[in-house]
């Protein structure tokens, strides 16, 4: 565990950008005040969650249900089909994908023990957060530590998605979902310490995988939120992911800002979503 310790304060979270997604709920942009906290400079990876695993015998909700989704894209070509999920078809139901298998049974963790750890749950993260005496941030605290320290910018470096032509995270390039061309060097999961930290010195907080936050997700959240300390509504259906991942394309998803929001159900696993850790200062 790489902790950074975040002063916290007043800031501005929420995004008017005309082009993010109204169901999402950016706006109103507001201001916050957190208290000091510390987070992980880097996602949880592969080696770590492997510890946790062999130290209690943690069984991940993935390897219960005995499947999770893979982009299609990671597949062999001579994969045998499966089912898609409507609408977005690049995600297939995969029999054997969990943390130890990211693409499928065929796969391991050979070179990967430097990735974030993918295939893991909400459910799966408050486990890891409880033996590792740790926590899951908050959408506030996340957004305020991604920023770090930059205020209304897009991205944790500026506004630029490429500055000067640098590749600043992992993301998908080409024409999605038929042909990525790998040009920031990663087709699927990075190593956790690619690319240059922001200005708080955390790595990946756009980029590479989604990550869980402790709160339950609401598009409404910012008209009635609290403004010190918020921890989300205090129920839901699904919680909330941020940071966007490798298979982020400004053609259909430009949620890899760092004001962008997203969620899924606590139960649910996927080959893009990982989590990284907080304390109490």
């Amino acid at each position: 565990m790489t902790l950074v310790a975040l002063t916290g304060g007043a800031f501005h979270m929420g995004s008017v950008d005309e082009r993010a997604y109204p169901a999402d709920g950016e706006g109103p942009i507001h201001t916050v005040e957190l208290s000091p906290f510390h987070l992980d400079s880097h996602a949880v990876t592969t080696a770590w969650f492997g510890e946790f695993v062999e130290a209690t015998g943690h069984v991940t909700e993935a390897e219960a249900y005995g499947w999770s989704f893979v982009f299609a894209g990671l597949l062999p070509d001579d994969f045998a089909d499966t089912r898609g999920v409507t609408g977005s078809e690049w995600w297939r139901q995969v029999e054997g994908a969990d943390w130890r298998h990211p693409h499928g049974p065929h796969s391991d963790l050979e070179d990967r023990q430097d990735h974030p750890v993918v295939h893991v749950s909400w459910n799966d993260a408050q486990a890891f957060c409880a033996w590792s005496g740790t926590r899951l941030p908050t959408e506030a605290e996340w957004e305020f530590a991604a920023r770090g320290g930059l205020r209304g910018l897009a991205f944790p470096w500026g506004d630029e998605l490429e500055p000067d032509g640098r590749h600043m995270m992992n993301v998908f390039q080409g024409t999605f979902p038929s042909a990525n061309s790998c040009a920031d060097g990663f087709a699927g999961t990075a190593p956790v310490d690619t690319f240059e930290p922001n200005g708080y010195g955390l790595y990946n907080m756009t980029g590479n995988v989604w990550e869980w936050c402790a709160d339950w997700f609401d598009p409404t959240t910012y008209l009635h939120s609290d403004r010190r300390n918020p921890h989300g509504p205090e129920q839901g259906t699904s919680r909330v992911m941020r940071g966007g991942s490798y298979l982020c394309h400004q053609s259909y998803c430009r949620r890899y800002r760092v004001s962008a929001r997203s969620a899924n159900t606590p139960d649910s696993s996927t080959g893009n979503l990982g989590f990284r850790v907080a304390t109490n200062a």
